[in-house]
């Protein structure tokens, strides 16, 4: 008998020990911890959109004239610093802060206070929180890059440099917040939007042509042959932004997985019919293929996939390449030609329209059978989804036209935002930077290159020599 008393006391002894700790299990779970192979697959995708941006300003930066290539590049490399240093100070906690009325992120992140090296869960609970918003960073500098190529070669620095911060302030941070962010009221309405095909492409797309369309025409447009300097450089530029835009979509999984997985083939998959498409198209159109043609379908392929890229399989995949590399031909040769506008770089008619097809396409061609989380789309059975995508499409092209134009009509009481017309004869390189970017154009044209010229004097002194090489 004392030994059956034994045995129980050591029974009971264990139970104390271990039942507790079973309940505590139960009712406190430990918190998620960072996985290395995620996190690193994240980093590496951040590094991957970064390169995007510098290879956005070979890209436009072939398609201006020799005398504003440096302008050109300088927007696109200067706004990677300008918008790194605004995401960290206030953007980040703007876009993905705390709630404030499903409208606006909280300023409790503000200079990333409380932002750190734990996970945050509501975004990705397997990588570090710095590592989503450095991610999410990369984002942030591209989009504002994407709409210079609607003003090239006529916005003065001083205005694209203040108007980039205001317009990454009121107009991407909100609707980063509204599609993406915890509360946002996009996200609760269930758009979808998987890398960016509302808040990147639609967002600079509309807006860099309302800019384009306040400015006004760059001199000789339409009266004078206008051509691209340098392609190569341009089809440089189109082959990183290619590569990059793995990390761009993929890397939205935000996990080193099948989703990630998915998301790359799709995007490729996207990109190689729109060149497909736009090649032929143009061919039909014009009577020769174009390597600019190409490269510029291949940009209309993945601007059309990113909002789909992780809700699509690869054949609805090839349908939205192709159907974006004939539309967004037909917005750059047809719709512009007739209406007359210069968007001069095509941001409205790859990124607005592209970005708008494949925000609507992701609710044509939606599977939970790909993504979970996501949801079905008309094809599929859900023609509500249809619904949910175009009120997103159609508040996106609101607020960027009525923000961009605000923006633009404050600036301009206090500011000149475009450069005179000497200094667009002149070239935005040496009137804004005093730089060149060939050394043979001052052999050719004998215009002077000093810094203590004024650009006036320097158009007078080369009044007939013709500058528009």
């Amino acid at each position: 008998m004392k030994k059956l008393w034994t045995i129980l006391s050591l029974c009971l002894l264990m139970l104390s020990v271990f039942v507790p700790a079973a309940f505590a299990d139960g009712a406190a779970p430990e918190p998620a911890k960072i996985d290395t192979g995620d996190t690193t697959f994240v980093l590496i995708s951040a590094a991957l959109v970064m390169l995007m941006t510098p290879g956005l300003a070979l890209f436009y930066g072939g398609m201006v004239r020799t005398k504003n290539v440096l302008n050109t590049i300088m927007q696109s490399f200067f706004i990677v610093s300008l918008i790194s240093v605004q995401w960290v100070l206030w953007g980040y906690s703007l876009a993905f802060g705390p709630d404030v009325n499903h409208i606006i992120g909280s300023l409790d992140w503000i200079g990333l206070k409380g932002v750190g090296q734990e996970a945050n869960a509501d975004y990705a609970a397997t990588i570090p929180h710095f590592a989503f918003m450095i991610f999410q960073a990369m984002f942030a500098v591209i989009t504002p890059a994407l709409i210079t190529g609607a003003f090239a070669e006529r916005m003065k620095f001083p205005a694209f440099v203040i108007f980039t911060l205001i317009w990454a302030t009121v107009v991407y941070d909100p609707v980063a917040h509204w599609v993406w962010g915890v509360g946002g009221w996009m996200r609760e309405l269930g758009v979808l939007d998987f890398a960016g095909g509302t808040v990147v492409h639609i967002l600079s797309g509309v807006s860099g042509l309302v800019i384009a369309l306040m400015l006004g025409k760059r001199k000789g447009y339409g009266s004078e042959v206008i051509l691209p300097h340098h392609l190569p450089m341009t089809v440089i530029g189109a082959s990183l932004l290619w590569f990059g835009w793995f990390g761009f979509n993929a890397g939205s999984a935000l996990s080193a997985n099948g989703l990630a997985a998915s998301a790359f083939t799709v995007t490729n998959t996207a990109a190689a019919a729109a060149t497909v498409a736009w090649v032929f198209t143009e061919w039909l159109f014009h009577g020769k293929p174009t390597i600019l043609g190409a490269a510029s379908g291949c940009i209309a392929g993945l601007v059309a996939i990113t909002p789909a890229a992780g809700f699509v399989g690869t054949l609805p995949a090839v349908i939205i390449g192709l159907v974006a590399g004939i539309v967004c031909f037909l917005a750059v040769s047809v719709v512009k030609t007739k209406l007359g506008y210069d968007d001069a770089l095509d941001a409205f008619g790859v990124h607005g329209i592209g970005g708008t097809w494949g925000a609507i396409a992701t609710g044509l061609f939606a599977s939970k059978a790909i993504n979970p989380a996501g949801a079905d789309g008309l094809f599929y059975g859900n023609p509500g989804q249809l619904t949910v995508q175009l009120i997103g499409v159609a508040a996106s092209w609101a607020f960027a036209i009525v923000m961009t134009f605000i923006i633009l009509k404050v600036m301009g009481m206090f500011m000149q935002l475009r450069a005179s017309e000497n200094q667009e004869i002149m070239g935005l390189d040496l009137t804004e930077h005093g730089e060149r970017g060939y050394a043979y154009q001052d052999l050719i044209t004998g215009s002077p290159i000093s810094y203590d010229v004024p650009a006036e004097k320097a158009v007078a002194a080369n009044a007939s020599v013709s500058l528009n090489s």
